[in-house]
């Protein structure tokens, strides 16, 4: 997995053997700052993108194949023990209500370099139904962490955030839904990189001694983005630097822009649950975000009613739990299966989601 964060490359080698799965060994790859950049440079219009995306793609096959290496050394298993990868790529546009979206990557490459079959482009079939392509987790968050006796929502925190909402068996409001809820991490760690010089606000420590700017909050909390209805899904087109940069009006101290920022994501996601998921009794985040002790205060303060826990209280970490994810996709596109929710996504039905790139 390579999220919109743009922070590098997450992996998971998962044993689904079992009755439930079993996580064999995990790591992590940074990104490169030259690649970084790059790749924030091909989210808008620019020169010889054509090319510059192709030669993004072989480079980050690249990496997806030595972060394969690695996690396969961590674990002492061979890659001939391997039934596949499942690789997200890298989103660089996101337009489902332009019937596209596009995650760079070289599947063939990947699965030269690494000699295991590899499952790619997973949100292309889905939009081509007629859906958002994303938010895609949601039937895994079903399948790992439904639960009969307690409504829970499972929130990923990633560049974008999005939740999943499992009631539980017999509930009245209805089956598994899912959507993105605005910015997650992308907006604090732009900020973070442009007036700290670091590439995000550890634990939320910045964040901390700052003061929500009541003003400037009622200006991001004006996107329509979030109050539309889902099923929604959304990116860097929507919430980007520059369109911050824009609502800052007047002079706001640096620390104080990133205290809202933090805010933002947490009234995003907080309202997205108050609003749609009544009688939830627990919320349990994953992704980088849920590091952020910021900003899990701030939840629990929004969702007084709710516990407010990690992901590692019911079995996967927080870090690798979209990891495991795609590599589920990617057995049940092997397997024929449906890997989309309609309700989640708004497609026209289940849809077996995919590319398979044989060893």
């Amino acid at each position: 997995m390579s999220g919109t964060s743009l922070d590098g490359v997450d992996a998971a080698l998962v044993d689904f053997s079992g009755a439930s799965l079993s996580l064999l060994a995990t790591h992590w790859l940074p990104y490169p700052d030259d690649l970084k950049t790059a790749l924030l440079a091909l989210h808008e219009p620019g020169p010889n993108e054509l090319d510059q995306s192709c030669r993004l793609a072989n480079r980050l096959a690249d990496l997806y194949a030595e972060t394969t290496h690695t996690v396969l050394a961590h674990a002492g298993v061979s890659s001939a023990t391997v039934r596949a990868i499942g690789c997200h790529g890298q989103t660089v546009r996101h337009q489902p209500a332009r019937g596209y979206t596009l995650q760079i990557n070289n599947a063939a490459r990947l699965a030269e370099l690494t000699g295991i079959t590899s499952v790619a482009d997973f949100r292309s079939r889905d939009i081509a139904a007629g859906g958002q392509g994303a938010p895609l987790v949601p039937a895994f968050h079903a399948r790992c962490f439904s639960a009969p006796h307690e409504y829970r929502v499972i929130v990923n925190i990633g560049g974008i955030s999005n939740l999943t909402a499992l009631p539980s068996e017999g509930h009245e409001y209805g089956p598994v839904r899912g959507w993105d809820c605005g910015p997650g991490n992308l907006l604090m760690d732009a900020w973070t990189r442009r007036c700290f010089g670091y590439d995000y606000d550890a634990g939320g420590a910045i964040a901390a001694r700052g003061h929500i700017d009541a003003a400037l909050l009622s200006r991001m909390l004006a996107h329509p983005f979030l109050s539309a209805p889902p099923p929604k899904s959304t990116g860097r087109e929507d919430f980007s630097l520059d369109w911050l940069l824009t609502l800052i009006q007047t002079k706001v101290p640096p620390e104080d822009v990133l205290t809202t920022l933090t805010e933002l994501t947490a009234r995003g996601i907080a309202d997205a649950i108050k609003q749609h998921c009544p009688g939830m009794q627990a919320a349990y985040l994953c992704g980088g975000g849920a590091h952020n002790q910021t900003l899990s205060t701030r939840l629990s303060a929004l969702l007084p009613a709710a516990r407010v826990e990690p992901t590692d209280r019911l079995g996967i970490a927080v870090d690798w739990v979209e990891a495991a994810a795609f590599a589920w996709l990617a057995k049940r596109t092997l397997e024929g299966k449906s890997g989309n929710l309609p309700a989640v996504t708004g497609a026209h039905g289940e849809r077996i989601l995919g590319a398979i790139y044989p060893a």
